[in-house]
């Protein structure tokens, strides 16, 4: 693990914090991104390879995750799925809750990683965040996931939240599973979340948009091999276009007004685009923000961007409520 920890630290030292917008350089923390993330997100799914990526997301978060007014309590849901519910110390809503499901390519991710936007969620919401440790791929394809993630919204519905009191919100593969969560709530004739916050989310397992050939040298973290191995281990075999697997292409109609954040960078721009189109041509409300020389998920870096971001993303939540 030492390379990674020196390529950690070098990543950290280029996120310190700036004195204001206009004084942050991108591009030396563009590559340090990038030099952290060929260590972590090869994505390999040989056990030892998944070993190390998942470990190193976990040393990541402890190094960037909020702590101050933040606490984190524990739980396990259905009897097998770990969780936490993320809440400010003190002056928080307690009427209403978010449920966040965590990225990472549906192979990576545990409570640890999910605590970062879970805490900002907190801290610029004022609402109580519950994250949840889905089965991950390889060892658990789908549709282990979105079971887990209907067992922990069923949970929500059993501590008496009304599905009009909770805000799904998630990013990178996590925004694939909140979308695929608003689906099965569909099809199951049940009432759908207040209101989605997306950030980054993988919507197109096919990699139709344009984005993945605009982007292949401007994105530090993500390449088309990367969301090819992925998949493949999240649903061997699978029919990309089905819309189990890429929300994109499901009949949209009914899901709850979302809000869509993305960075100019990343190849899965297209995928936010496209969605946000796909909403609003099927009568849905949805908005895009589109933030510039910004990177897949940069709302976990404590940038300056990523705190305007997770401040409008508050806004939207409020009026929503």
């Amino acid at each position: 693990m030492s390379e990674l920890n020196q390529k950690l630290e070098t990543f950290l030292k280029n996120l310190l914090p700036p004195k204001g917008e206009d004084e942050v350089d991108i591009g030396p923390m563009m590559r340090a991104i990038k030099a952290v993330h060929s260590v972590t997100g090869s994505g390999s799914t040989q056990p030892e390879d998944l070993e190390r990526q998942r470990n190193a997301q976990e040393l990541f978060a402890k190094l960037v995750t909020p702590t101050i007014a933040i606490k984190a309590d524990p739980l396990t849901i259905a009897g097998r799925i770990p969780a936490e519910w993320v809440a400010l110390e003190m002056g928080h809503d307690r009427r209403h809750a978010i449920l966040y499901c965590h990225g990472g390519g549906y192979t990576c991710g545990q409570l640890g990683y999910a605590r970062i936007l879970a805490s900002k969620l907190a801290l610029h919401t004022g609402c109580d965040v519950l994250s949840f440790e889905y089965a991950l791929a390889p060892e658990n394809p789908y549709p282990a996931q979105l079971t887990d993630a209907l067992a922990v919204w069923d949970y929500l519905m059993y501590m008496g939240y009304g599905a009009r009191d909770v805000i799904v919100a998630g990013d990178s593969a996590g925004g694939n599973l909140a979308l695929e969560l608003c689906l099965k709530l569909k099809e199951q004739g049940r009432r759908q979340p207040r209101a989605m916050l997306l950030f980054s989310p993988w919507t197109d397992m096919t990699m139709s948009g344009g984005s993945y050939t605009e982007c292949l040298e401007l994105d530090p973290m993500l390449t088309p091999e990367y969301i090819q191995s992925v998949r493949e281990a999240f649903a061997p075999g699978g029919d990309w276009a089905d819309p189990k697997f890429s929300p994109l292409f499901a009949d949209l109609r009914g899901l709850p007004p979302t809000l869509v954040q993305v960075g100019t960078h990343e190849i899965l721009r297209s995928d936010s685009e496209s969605l946000v189109e796909a909403l609003k041509g099927q009568g849905g409300f949805a908005r895009l923000e589109v933030y510039e020389d910004c990177w897949h998920v940069f709302q976990q870096m404590p940038i300056p961007r990523a705190t305007r971001a997770l401040e409008s993303a508050s806004r939207f939540v409020q009026r929503i409520l």
